[in-house]
């Protein structure tokens, strides 16, 4: 199903660089969430243990490499010859089926199973599609809902970046989608994560990290140092390039508690996933101003869940205040006549040194959203002093 190494989020590949380089010892666990409860058909789990399999044919070429190297400077070398000799092993991805319900377990050392995540929802997504035999809009309808919106986006004069590749219906519509933007975007449409289609469609790929990182460290460092040493450990890496970071691993206000006068000069905004964009945005705002930044120097990028109206919204408030821009994913490449999937892929266990796993957290801004294991997000609540 997947064509090329770098259909993937261009943040799998920087974290990825960075954990080659700091933490090549490290283990990780991912687990799959069917979060809507979708049902899966008979046979679906041998239909995806086929384009698993099929991935480790997968490999860097050399016009992809030449890509990487013109738009990613910060990767040196050394990445790009490991990314170049890297194979995907699909003995780490276990897939089983019970009736309807799906289980996919992905484990093995970080710097390898990082890169499954985002090609497995993928692929779960469209072959679910494709295997209740659902029929989607028209590859017409599609560009010209794309084209429709993306002129909105320029005419509010805001820049949208695509976001789309986790949920998206196909590597079809996502192909559609990109070039539809790239036709009619102008200076609105400032790139995509999926590093596959930026390279195919000459745009520039964009991402920096996911809450994983943060996640890691939590485990490895403990609760009250991880967005301190995740941020640090970023730096370090990059030394001043990919600089947004993400706000909402454990929380915006225990982010907003490290993130000082030292990481908010030295980073150019930071990202908001979850929870009230206005709320985040005002309060991002008076931290900046409470360090004698201006915020208008900085820039927010949203990504919860976006539609026109809530770029609309957002837009309006934040003009004149503080610099912003969108990655909008699913309502860009599964706008098709059918309703989206709602699942996610998330790192559940790590190991960092040694032999013992650990559980991993995440505690999102909105509730709903926290992910892995109840007495660890209850002790992690309590160290940083969250109510309950």
């Amino acid at each position: 199903m997947l064509t090329s190494i770098l259909d993937n989020d261009f943040y799998k590949f920087t974290m990825q660089n960075a954990v080659v380089k700091l933490f090549p010892n490290a283990h990780a666990r991912y687990a799959f969430i069917n979060r809507g409860q979708h049902a899966f058909p008979p046979g679906f789990a041998e239909r995806l243990r086929v384009a698993v399999d099929a991935m480790a044919d997968l490999r860097l070429t050399s016009g992809e490499r030449e890509y990487l190297e013109a738009t990613c400077p910060y990767l040196d070398p050394t990445y790009h010859d490991f990314l170049q000799g890297f194979r995907y092993n699909p003995t780490e991805v276990h897939i089983t089926q019970e009736g309807e319900s799906l289980e996919v377990i992905v484990e093995g050392l970080w710097y390898r199973t990082i890169l499954w995540e985002v090609p497995l929802m993928a692929m779960i997504s469209e072959l679910w599609y494709d295997m209740w035999g659902m029929q989607r809009a028209s590859d017409d309808v599609i560009v010209e809902r794309t084209r429709h919106k993306i002129e909105h986006y320029q005419h509010i004069g805001v820049r949208i970046a695509e976001f789309g590749t986790r949920r998206r219906h196909s590597y079809a519509v996502h192909d559609l989608v990109v070039d539809a933007l790239k036709e009619f975007g102008g200076e609105s449409f400032t790139g995509s994560s999926n590093v596959y289609l930026a390279y195919k469609h000459g745009v520039k790929p964009l991402g920096t990290h996911a809450h994983e990182w943060f996640m890691f460290h939590a485990a490895r460092f403990g609760f009250k140092m991880a967005n301190i040493l995740a941020l640090e450990h970023w730096v370090k890496v990059y030394r001043g390039d990919l600089g947004i970071a993400l706000s909402d691993t454990f929380t915006t206000p225990v982010f907003f508690e490290s993130f000082d006068k030292m990481f908010a000069k030295l980073f150019d905004g930071v990202r908001h996933d979850s929870g009230d964009p206005i709320q985040f945005a005002q309060d991002t705002i008076a931290h900046y101003e409470s360090m004698g930044i201006d915020p208008q120097s900085k820039t927010i990028i949203f990504s919860d869940g976006l539609d026109p109206d809530k770029v609309d919204n957002i837009s309006r408030f934040c003009k004149g205040r503080i610099g912003m821009s969108f990655g909008i994913g699913t309502n860009f490449t599964n706008d098709a006549d059918l309703e989206p999937m709602n699942i996610v892929v998330k790192m559940t266990a790590t190991r960092p040194e040694g032999r013992q796993w650990m559980p991993v957290v995440k505690l999102s801004d909105i509730r709903a959203k926290n992910t892995g294991d109840s007495e660890m997000i209850s002790l992690a609540r309590r160290i940083l002093s969250l109510e309950d």
